[in-house]
């Protein structure tokens, strides 16, 4: 039996064959493989979405933020024909400090020409003609308080200095107590009379009732208190 080699493998083929059957099954298995493969998908555009819904947009962050000062109105001006409150206070003050002056200084006149004392200087000094005695600079009379006794009368502690250095024996005397007043002028508030013995240099306190027309807390204090001392004995 006469066979035929394939020019393509180089295979035997038998003469009954025309064509190579294992080169045709090679060729057969491509184009079965493509008809049995499924036709290719063509690609289909997706359907068409709604926008989304609106959102605001997030707040700031703390580093974005913006300070942003409040709204203040702008200063009205004052009117230029009143007084500023500094001054207006200043006003008052000074209204009330010359009302209050002026009530304490009516009192006070009042009082002065009212309670005014009739002193009685029982003193030979205080009439004219009347001899000085010669211890009249010798003898002080100092420390003037006054007290108010178990009798409810006004009565005088006071110091008596002998500034000599004479012993003087039966020393006497009147004195008149003046109370200065805030315009400088004297008022008397009383008089009371003294006696006793003193040494050389010796001081001694003495007391003696008040002869005043004024009550107790109307005499003047002891800062505002002056003396005038007539000595009455012993004689020249």
């Amino acid at each position: 039996m006469f066979t035929w080699i394939c020019p393509q493998c180089g295979r035997e083929v038998p003469p009954a064959y025309t064509e190579c059957p294992d080169c045709a099954n090679k060729e057969a298995q491509p184009a079965a493989a493509a008809a049995s493969s499924p036709a290719p998908v063509e690609p289909v555009a997706p359907p068409a979405m709604a926008p989304p819904p609106y959102a605001p947009p997030p707040p700031p962050t703390a580093a974005a933020q913006v300070h942003v000062a409040p709204y203040q109105p702008p200063p009205v001006p004052a009117a230029r024909g009143g007084l500023p409150t500094w001054a207006m206070t200043l006003v008052f003050a000074l209204a009330f400090l010359g009302l209050g002056s002026g009530i304490y200084w009516l009192v006070g006149a009042a009082r002065g020409s009212g309670s005014k004392p009739s002193v009685n200087v029982e003193s030979p000094a205080a009439k004219p003609g009347a001899t000085v005695s010669p211890l009249q600079k010798y003898i002080e009379v100092s420390g003037v308080r006054f007290i108010e006794n178990a009798k409810k009368q006004t009565e005088v502690r006071f110091l008596v200095t002998n500034h000599s250095q004479a012993e003087i024996a039966g020393l006497a005397g009147n004195v008149t107590v003046w109370g200065r007043t805030r315009s400088s002028e004297e008022d008397a508030a009383g008089t009371f009379t003294f006696s006793g013995n003193l040494g050389p240099w010796e001081s001694k306190e003495m007391s003696a009732p008040l002869n005043s027309k004024l009550k107790i807390y109307e005499l003047p204090d002891w800062q505002n208190i002056s003396t005038d001392v007539q000595i009455t004995a012993p004689g020249a």
